[in-house]
């Protein structure tokens, strides 16, 4: 999924910053405090332009402007001139966050030239920095020709619906003591605005004493009791200047006072200097009338001089009970049947409904409005980003959803697609580019179990994986959410489908479909190039290349599917009802529901109420809106009353979202599983990702045997990917881009290096001195980017090395024996590989860069294979096993192993000897062919065709065995690659064998390999 979201853009700040210019405002505001002037001939530090492409990005200049009123003959200002596609403008980022509480509002000068249009400017409130503060926002139209000054109270700012940065905080208050800075965001219009002396001004009137309860809701059985406890905040942390008289009561609701409840009313004291944070509680009891009924809302009203109610009414809840769709004793349709049955248009249009978490404009938006989903979009994260912290966030919101009537449970979603990985501190495995080189489909269920753990510990029942693409084109942003090229490969690894819902999490096989298959340089979306493209080929190509990992997912009962941004043909896929509705649900049988990507039906031709109407025509079951829900839910509302959609397409929509609400247990567990917390990034988790980050390791390269080394090497270390967890975890870590840095917790590869080897020197840029080393290990590739952000083309992105890991390459292995270890999503442009004596893919490994290092130094050997052809020149690509000319320069399927055949061979011809009869007689079929005489003192092979012979007799018998697995068919197979890939057989060859080994016909891949 794509969150469509603002990347902030830092500068790099300058040496020293001007005190005036930074300082924090005194605590009196007689005077006005100057945020930004532009006195200087450059550009302020911190003040930073942005955009959705470069076009978009304004041009800033600094410029004289003496005819600003009031300013001296030597005024400058700033001018910025934009064109802007779909979002851009510009910040002020402070390094310090300063305190604006003093005073009453923020202003500027701008010079206009009446455009009419409107321009919309924020401030950053609070959280860790700039780029993760909560945002309020004002506005003024270009409506004057010339200079004049905005200004705007505090008071006037909104929170801004359309868009919260990850781990921005949530409360919905403008706090003001914590500000990191301002930013102009301009129209998808050209013009050319001038800002000039950006102050805070006027006195803060006094402010209230805040109030807030520990929960937003009490649910309550009857005959029951709601202990609700009142916390007062003074926004500096002082304590209260004044005393003060929280009064409470019970107001009116759904409720009926005396029957269902007994009503309260009192006053909660706080004197002068209580500590701010300090708390009373007060107890509200139900009563029980003995009848079935639907849940019943009793608000609760604070209220008293000089302090300021919550911004979301609290309220208690009596829970409903009695009703059939409540019994768990009862079987899921009649539930589903029951509760829909109870239903209005409203809650069923709410169903259909997910928003994003900080689109919220009120949480209690979530019972206003019905919703029946939430998600967290890549970075979207609570602004302590914790376990405990995200747990505490999704029950929060799961509270709200029990304020409902109906009390039906939200379903919460994220991209989990390489583990946990919004969370800090969560397991990080290998991206599917990784995983799908290890080809272990049971390592493959195992990260998604560890994966469902970790989400379920949060809260979080829904996960936004697994990418099914099988990716075509080497160009492509989002080639690493791939397992592979070969539909064959991409099917054998939906066995994380199994992983993740076997431990109560729901998959998503996404994107539906032939989002992998797209031609370069059809994107109209932004300046990608081939993400959210066209695919142009055949419907035959369609249904062999990219239909059939989905008709697995669903033969394994996948929950939910999410359609590809991308088209088929002129058809955008969120309105191609034969491909969702005919094809999916009908033919394959499809029976959970469709959930549309990003703010995807925005893309489909026509106003809002069309592209409504089309996408739940089309099959669409919920519609992440993500911002819009309001105008989703009134859009919806007025289709289905008008008869353009229709009651049967809403109700199936509903059946299909309840059933799985009802399949993972909602109803009866919403809230997260907290005995899970410790477990969250455990040693034990950590081991699993260590091993899958080891067997993802493909050894393309290795001359002279130089892999794996000794322990005893000393070892020199070099390169941009060597000491980075978030360059080697990629995209989709932490934030939707992901970054460079210390982003979680985890191992780099150098620390894994120096687990391994007791003599390492490590020079990033290879500038320290070589000599005297053994061996030298240079690690480049690719920094993080994520979808069509990643795609070639984009603002001079390349499959090339940089200069600086090509320098350092050519340093360390024109000095030493070296490996070269490419970090990567894709395959890159190695160049001359001549004067390297070993390589090594190692995809994006994620946190436990210590796998990386576990078969370089011989701990485990080097068993992965290329998902991918690896192209040898920027001519080849495209290029995909299976096609007419093949001549790459690594095979698909092409892995070196370090692990000696012969016991290879033995291990899994005593594992077949325990099978069924076709197993066990081909275990007797391989035999003869361990007879020690066959083979060669370092365990590979020497009597090649006698080896080769009994390989497909067993492959054969194999054929119809119902025991064997594929990890042993893999096994038998591999004895037969080792031996193609030792005499140089044709590329073509030894790709379509693996092709086939995937397929099932291991006859086939035998034949082709010998």
């Amino acid at each position: 999924m794509t969150p469509h979201r603002r990347r902030t853009r830092f500068l790099a700040l300058l040496a020293l910053l001007c005190t005036a210019f930074l300082a924090a405002p005194a605590q009196a505001a007689a005077e006005p405090h100057t945020v930004t002037d532009f006195e200087a001939d450059a550009i302020p530090p911190g003040v930073v332009s942005w955009g959705n492409d470069a076009a978009s990005t304004p041009r800033l200049t600094v410029l004289p402007a003496p005819d600003r009123p009031g300013a001296a003959g030597t005024n400058r200002a700033l001018s910025a001139e934009y064109t802007v596609s779909q979002w851009g403008g510009w910040s002020h980022e402070l390094t310090t966050a300063q305190d604006w509480a003093p005073y009453a509002g923020f202003s500027f000068w701008v010079k206009g030239t009446a455009s009419g249009q409107r321009v919309f400017f924020e401030v950053k409130d609070g959280g860790a920095g700039p780029g993760s503060a909560e945002l309020f926002e004002a506005a003024f139209t270009d409506d004057v020709e010339g200079w004049r000054q905005v200004q705007v109270a505090f008071a006037d700012f909104v929170r801004r619906g359309d868009y919260q940065p990850g781990g921005a905080p949530a409360d919905g208050e403008l706090d003001l003591v914590a500000m990191w800075g301002y930013a102009m965001r301009f129209p998808a219009a050209s013009g050319t605005l001038v800002f000039d002396e950006v102050q805070v001004y006027g006195t803060a009137p006094p402010r209230p004493v805040r109030l807030s309860t520990d929960a937003p809701v009490y649910p309550v059985d009857e005959k029951g009791a709601a202990r609700v406890e009142v916390t007062v905040t003074t926004v500096d942390g002082r304590p209260l200047a004044a005393r003060a008289d929280v009064i409470y009561k019970t107001g009116a609701g759904t409720a009926t006072p005396g029957r269902d409840y007994t009503p309260a009313e009192g006053v909660l004291r706080f004197p002068a200097g209580t500590a701010s944070g300090a708390t009373r509680e007060f107890t509200v009891r139900t009563l029980a009338d003995r009848e079935a009924e639907t849940a019943e809302t009793i608000p609760i009203l604070l209220s008293g001089a000089g302090v300021r109610p919550p911004a979301d009414e609290p309220a208690i809840v009596v829970n409903a009970h009695g009703l059939p769709y409540l019994d768990r004793k009862r079987g899921t349709e009649e539930r589903v049947s029951d509760l829909m049955g109870r239903m209005t248009l409203a809650e069923k249009a709410g169903q259909m409904t997910q928003a994003e978490r900080g689109a919220l404009g009120r949480q209690d938006d979530i019972a206003a409005y019905l919703l029946g989903s939430l998600l967290s979009g890549g970075g979207s994260t609570p602004a302590v980003n914790t376990p405990r912290a995200w747990a505490d966030m999704v029950d929060g919101f799961q509270l709200r959803a029990m304020q409902t009537r109906l009390q039906i449970p939200l379903i919460y979603g994220v991209d989990a697609v390489h583990g946990h990985n919004n969370m800090v501190g969560a397991t990080i495995f290998p991206h599917n580019a990784g995983m799908g080189a290890t080809r272990d489909p049971a390592l493959v269920e195992k990260s998604g179990e560890i994966t469902a753990k970790e989400m379920k510990a949060t809260g979080i029942p829904w996960d936004f994986a697994p990418c099914l693409c099988v990716s075509r084109d080497e160009r492509w942003g989002r080639a690493y959410e791939s397992f592979g090229e070969d539909p064959a490969l991409v099917s054998r690894m939906t066995t994380i489908v199994d992983g993740l819902q076997k431990r109560g999490v729901l998959a998503t096989a996404k994107h539906y479909v032939a989002d992998g298959g797209t031609a370069y340089g059809t994107s109209t979306t932004g300046d990608y190039t081939i993400d959210q493209g066209v695919f142009t080929g055949t419907r035959q190509e369609l249904e062999a290349l990219h239909l059939a990992p989905f008709s697995e997912a669903v033969r394994r009962g996948a929950g939910s599917v999410m359609p590809s941004y991308s088209s088929v043909g002129p058809v955008k896929m969120h309105a191609h009802r034969e491909l969702i509705t005919g094809t999916l649900k009908g033919r394959m049988g499809f029976k959970g529901f469709v959930v549309s990507d990003w703010a995807a039906i925005d893309q489909i031709p026509g106003d809002y109420p069309s592209d409504v109407r089309t996408s739940v025509n089309a099959g669409l079951d919920m519609i992440m809106v993500p911002h819009r829900y309001p105008e989703f839910v009134a859009a919806l509302t007025a289709e289905v009353s008008a008869g353009r959609v229709t009651m049967a397409r809403v109700d199936d929509a509903v059946r299909r979202i309840l059933t799985q609400k009802f399949r993972l247990g909602l109803f009866e567990r919403p809230f997260a599983d907290r005995s899970g917390l410790p477990a969250v990034g455990s040693p034990a988790h950590r081991a699993v990702a260590r091993t899958a980050a080891a067997k993802s390791q493909v050894l393309l390269k290795n001359a002279g045997d130089l892999l794996p080394l000794p322990a005893s090497a000393k070892v020199y270390v070099a390169g941009s990917n060597a000491d980075d967890v978030g360059s080697q975890s990629g995209g989709w870590t932490i934030t939707w881009q992901g970054s460079s840095g210390p982003i979680t917790p985890g191992t780099t590869i150098l620390a894994g290096i120096r687990q391994r080897a007791a003599n390492v020197t490590y020079s990033a840029d290879a500038s320290a001195p070589a000599a005297g080393h053994d061996v030298g290990i240079v690690v480049v590739g690719e920094k993080p980017y994520a979808e069509g952000w990643g795609d070639v083309g984009r603002q001079g992105r390349t499959l090339d090395l940089s200069a600086a890991d090509r320098s350092a390459v050519d340093a360390v292995c024109g000095t030493l024996r070296c490996v070269v270890v490419v970090v990567s999503g894709r395959p890159m442009m190695l160049g001359d590989l001549a004067g390297v004596e070993a390589v090594v893919a190692a995809w994006l490994p994620g946190t436990e860069g210590a796998g990386v290092a576990d078969p370089m130094f011989g701990a485990v050997p080097y068993t992965g294979r290329l998902p991918f052809t690896w192209p040898a020149s920027m001519a080849q690509v495209p290029i995909n096993v299976g096609d007419p000319v093949y001549r790459p320069l690594f095979p698909y399927g092409w892995g070196l192993r370090t692990d000696r055949a012969r016991t290879r061979l033995e291990d899994v011809r005593a594992q077949l000897g325990r099978g069924d009869g076709w197993s066990r007689a081909a275990a007797d079929a391989l035999g003869p062919a361990l007879a020690g005489r066959h083979w060669n003192a370092d365990g590979s092979v020497r009597a090649a065709r006698v080896v080769l012979r009994a390989l497909g007799a067993a492959a054969a018998l194999l054929e119809r065995s119902r025991s064997d697995t594929y990890a042993q068919d893999d096994a038998l197979v591999s004895v037969a690659r080792d031996l193609a890939q030792a005499s140089g057989a044709a590329a073509s060859a030894q790709a379509r064998a693996d092709q086939a080994l995937a397929a099932g016909d291991l006859t086939t891949a035998v034949e082709l390999l010998g």
